[in-house]
């Protein structure tokens, strides 16, 4: 049979390869250990960041690329960030904004806009991309949260992650992945919160998928290029996806510094004067306008 059937087998090859680097070994307590460790050593950060921006996607049909600006941003446990974004050049204000963990101020000069809303309070605005950003989305990614055993669970998951060779061929490696199981206060059951990825290269932490509560992906972090910053292990660029308001926004990072005192009115926003306030509680009219020096290409 062996002979005759010949005719009917053909060996192709596969598109994907599997890694020869050598892989590090982990376990679940210590994967959670490293996590909560890294959560605790770092209370609060300063850097110098370049920021590139992406809005825009399958829903909106193509996406505006925002020119890399130089930034600033200060955050601090358990839950402040401030955010600035400086224009190309002339280094005036492209967007200065605050959170408390609860509520939000965003000013945006060159359209006299003074936005406040809650973080809780996601109201898209097509028109206006900026007003999408949340800090506490960016202050998630920023910082991994340590895995609380009152209210939370941990179970390991052996995955594959899909990498590029040099000839920019696909290759597999093994991976760790953590997803981690949370029982809200206001919640009667467990719900899927967070999926964190590990490494088996250098075991740490390069990409994190966060859920809303109805179990949809709200975003997608990735971090890559870890160095030392004075003795802190953190990367030094971090990719933010939101796939639901359809933005990205890639950190790079300059400069880095942990742990350094901040006050509270490093965290404060004041009105400006004869700015347009708008409140995002609040039903907003439509607008066309677009924010200066964006790039508009088609989606593929």
């Amino acid at each position: 049979m062996l002979p005759t059937a010949g005719c009917l087998l053909r060996t192709r090859p596969v598109e994907e390869t599997y890694s020869k680097a050598p892989l590090l070994e982990a376990s679940q307590v210590g994967l959670i250990h490293s996590i909560n460790q890294q959560a605790q050593k770092i209370q609060s950060l300063q850097a110098t960041v370049d920021i590139d921006t992406s809005v825009g996607g399958a829903k909106k049909g193509h996406v505006t690329d925002y020119k890399e600006i130089r930034g600033y941003v200060l955050a601090r446990k358990p839950s402040m960030l401030h955010m600035i974004g400086l224009l190309p050049i002339v280094r005036t204000t492209a967007f200065d904004m605050v959170s408390d963990g609860q509520q939000f101020k965003l000013w945006i000069p060159p359209k006299n806009r003074f936005v406040i809303g809650t973080n809780e309070g996601q109201v898209p605005n097509p028109d206006q991309p900026m007003e999408n950003i949340r800090p506490q989305d960016i202050f998630n990614a920023l910082l991994i949260h340590p895995i609380d055993p009152q209210s939370e669970i941990a179970v390991l998951e052996n995955g594959d992650e899909i990498l590029h060779d040099a000839k920019g061929h696909r290759v597999l490696q093994e991976d760790y992945e953590l997803v981690v199981i949370r029982k809200d206060k206001d919640d009667e059951g467990w719900r899927l919160a967070r999926k964190i990825v590990f490494s088996r290269i250098d075991l740490l932490p390069h990409r994190q998928f966060i859920y809303d509560k109805q179990g949809k992906l709200v975003t997608d972090a990735r971090y890559a290029n870890y160095k030392d910053w004075d003795g802190t292990n953190f990367p030094s660029r971090i990719e933010i996806s939101r796939p639901q308001e359809e933005y990205d926004i890639t950190l790079n990072l300059l400069k880095l510094e942990t742990n350094k005192p901040l006050r509270d009115d490093q965290f404060a926003l004041a009105q400006p004067p004869g700015a347009e306030v708008v409140h995002l509680d609040k039903p907003q009219p439509q607008s066309s306008a677009v924010l200066p020096l964006s790039e508009t290409r088609n989606q593929p």
